[in-house]
């Protein structure tokens, strides 16, 4: 029913004070007759006592709050008398209807049941007396209390592990479709729960805030209670109205108010048990020094302090915006947290990136969205100070927005991040994973804005890809992928996908197998993170059939080769002088580019040469990114991008010199990584890309030697390698070399299907 009298917010804590002082009466009336101080009985109330526990403890009763009591008493009193006791007082409550949360204990196994139930303890933390020997109380709370810090060690993992286990159960109250107030992740438990953890004096935390936090989430409950007429802790959709109506406020700004206090109390619980880790964490040798803490540097103003990736004070944010995106794709690289003060000082201090970005930021951002489960953490940390605003102030639009399906479980800013984590899971199934993690992440822009959100976030995902620094072609593929990301959904539940003209349809919307790989993998992962129901083994083998169909519509189609998609030297690159030398002779110039370095080599075209060069590179300690080579004659040029500033030409020269002359065991000192998913590695022939060489593409996790790796296995069969095209994304490699035989023609069918064996053999 509506309301007509709005409460004010200190109304309803002074009404949650008042409710408690009210049950306080009526149980020290019902001790009172149950345990007469009058003379008349020489106990006197001595020896037994009533307890407020918990929510009742501290004085914070919702309207539909159970009363929360112990029956206290020494050992050593009757156990006929005490039982006398707790029915005089627990029947009349029972009759009147009161919720109420009762226990008998005397303060032994008070005590102990403490010691084995952390629950039991944090509400002994907030226990005060209510009626009775108020000295038995206080006594057996500083025991507890004394028992719990000297504990800690213990106790706290136990609140930890539960908390874990309540999150899995309960989501987050900033992100859950619908969140449970007291139950999920930054809500009220939480917040109780840091009161705890700082009664173990292993750390504080802004008491103010925490306590202002958590009254302000009170209110929004009792506001609940009050229009539910009955206790519930989910705030439903469609209950929001009528307690926005209740508190003076609209149904979208309370969504949006309570989220944000959710957010601001798990944020608060983050940083508590971080320093919780910290002081549990023991003393490690060398970490101080003469002038401060020891930091290592994990790249260039960026280093990791304390257990966490900090942005070093040296760094200037100013003049280099960048560093943001270091310190962010560190943080998911090394699966560490980002430190919330760097995460402010970026904020605050960052300047502006220059716009389009330059390929090193756009790199890094990459890194970031396919980093997998680690880009949560780091993504909300960077949201909550403030740097994602200037990164993606579209974002801002979706940020903490419900989701006015039922289907999903996520707000639409955490759904989207939760995408990037299942297409991360998926990159190797296709050519340009970092189309698939922008598209991934905006796919669901568009909800910040009036208009169907797929056609209204077309042109919003273009701009912003263009902004990023993506090329004008690769921005509209993202852009069509925010299109038609519910394409292949809608069409196979809603259609005939045996019609052949259904997957007809959609192949000429889709236009290429490519694009098609895109569109399926950001199907699942989005299906994926929006719930179990919207990617059941149903509708999961629905969209599975229709995409088999375009594909043989495709395949089926006219194509064109095109020798040109991945060879070719790049365009604004020169190529450098290349005249023969000496099989073992090489020439090596270095350009320096922010985080990495730009390698030209010349040298001999001989077979096995690149193998050798890349042997010699990772021997090096370089990371190859990206390389580039070609024949010219009776030269071989390459162009490599290396994972490393200010590299010095002449000392790289002399440590490739052994590797290029032979005089290195590659095999022995390269031997691969044993990694979980190097049995996942992908290696396909790419049939009619070219006429006069035969492509292998490897799709694999990068690694130290994979490079060297791929290349002595083709120079082991006697083949050589006239071009060799490689990009990483994140962890993931796309290789591509063009083979010839000894002849240097394309290679025949099975002496092609051999390569493909033995390099697939080489990485397994």
């Amino acid at each position: 029913m509506p309301h007509q009298d709005v409460p004010a917010r200190e109304e309803l804590a002074q009404r949650r004070s008042d409710r408690a002082l009210e049950a306080d009466r009526v149980l020290r009336q019902l001790f009172a007759k149950a345990v007469p101080a009058d003379g008349t009985d020489p106990r006197e109330g001595a020896g037994i006592a009533l307890v407020a526990v918990g929510g009742y403890g501290r004085s914070e009763l919702s309207p539909f709050s159970d009363l929360d009591v112990v029956l206290l008493h020494d050992p050593s009193l009757d156990d006929a008398y005490i039982r006398e006791v707790a029915e005089s007082i627990w029947y009349p409550l029972w009759n009147d209807g009161v919720a109420l949360d009762h226990s008998v204990r005397d303060t032994v196994q008070m005590r102990e049941t403490a010691t084995t139930d952390h629950r039991a303890a944090m509400g002994m933390l907030d226990a005060r007396a209510v009626a009775g020997d108020a000295g038995l109380v206080l006594t057996l709370r500083a025991q507890v209390l004394a028992d719990w810090r000297r504990e800690a060690r213990t106790r706290v993992q136990e609140v930890r592990e539960a908390r874990s286990a309540r999150i899995e159960r309960s989501g987050w109250l900033a992100d859950s479709a619908i969140p449970d107030l007291k139950e999920s992740g930054g809500g009220l438990r939480d917040s109780v729960t840091l009161r705890a953890l700082v009664a173990t004096w292993l750390i504080d935390v802004p008491h103010g805030e925490s306590e202002a936090l958590r009254s302000a989430l009170l209110d929004v409950r009792d506001a609940l209670h009050e229009t539910a007429g009955r206790r519930v802790e989910r705030l439903d959709a469609e209950i929001i109205p009528e307690v926005a109506r209740f508190l003076g406020t609209g149904a979208e700004e309370l969504d949006l108010h309570t989220r944000q206090l959710g957010r601001r109390i798990a944020h608060l619980s983050s940083l508590a048990w971080r320093r919780v880790d910290v002081a549990l964490a023991p003393a490690r040798k060398g970490t101080f020094t003469s002038t401060g803490p020891v930091v290592t540097r994990l790249a260039e103003g960026v280093g990791v302090l304390d257990g966490e990736v900090i942005v070093i004070q040296k760094a200037d944010p100013a003049g280099d915006p960048e560093v943001a995106l270091r310190a962010a794709a560190a943080a998911v690289r090394e699966g560490l947290p980002l430190s919330p003060g760097s995460a402010g000082r970026l904020a605050q201090t960052m300047g502006e990136l220059p716009q389009p970005w330059p390929a090193s930021a756009q790199r890094l951002l990459i890194d970031l969205l396919m980093a997998g489960p680690s880009l949560v953490g780091v993504w909300v940390e960077l949201d909550f100070a403030g740097v994602i605003d200037r990164l993606l102030p579209e974002w801002a639009a979706i940020r903490l927005r419900g989701s006015s399906s039922p289907v999903h479980r996520f707000t639409v800013d955490r759904h989207s991040l939760e995408t990037c984590v299942y297409a991360a899971e998926v990159q190797r199934d296709v050519a340009r994973p970092d189309l698939l993690a922008v598209a991934a992440l905006l796919h669901d822009i568009g909800k910040g804005v009036d208009g169907d959100h797929s056609e209204v976030g077309e042109p919003m995902a273009v701009g912003i890809a263009t902004r990023w620094g993506f090329t004008p072609a690769d921005a509209a593929v993202i852009g069509r992928l925010v299109r038609w990301h519910l394409l292949l959904p809608t069409i196979a539940t809603r259609r005939d996908i045996e019609d052949p003209s259904t997957a007809a349809n959609v192949a000429e919307i889709v236009g290429s197998d490519d694009f098609l790989d895109l569109l399926a993998a950001l199907t699942g992962a989005d299906a994926q993170a929006t719930s179990p129901a919207a990617w059941s083994t149903w509708r999961q083998g629905l969209v599975v059939g229709l995409v088999d169909k375009v594909r043989e519509v495709l395949d089926d189609s006219v194509r064109t080769p095109d020798p040109e998609a991945y060879e070719g030297w790049p365009a604004d690159v020169p190529i450098p002088d290349h005249g023969a030398t000496g099989p073992a002779d090489f020439t090596l110039t270095v350009e320096s580019h922010g985080e990495v370095s730009l390698l030209k080599i010349v040298t001999a075209n001989r077979r096995g040469v690149i193998a050798d060069l890349a042997g010699g590179l990772a021997l090096a300690g370089l990371a190859i990114r990206s390389a580039r080579t070609v024949t010219l004659g009776d030269a071989a040029v390459s162009l490599w991008e290396v994972g490393r500033p200010d590299i010095d030409a002449a000392r790289l020269t002399e440590r490739l010199r052994p590797a290029m002359a032979g005089e290195l065991d590659l095999a022995g000192r390269l031997e691969l990584t044993s990694i979980a998913d190097a049995k996942d590695a992908r290696v396909r022939l790419l049939a009619r890309l070219s006429e006069t060489a035969t492509l292998i593409e490897v799709r694999t996790r990068d690694r130290r030697g994979l490079v060297w790796t791929v290349c002595d296995a083709i120079a082991g069969l006697g083949l050589s390698i006239r071009s060799a095209h490689m990009s990483t994304y994140g962890e993931e490699v796309r290789d591509v070399f063009y083979v010839v035989g000894a002849d240097g023609q394309r290679l025949q069918d099975e002496a092609a299907a051999a390569l493909r064996e033995t390099v697939a053999a080489a990485l397994s």
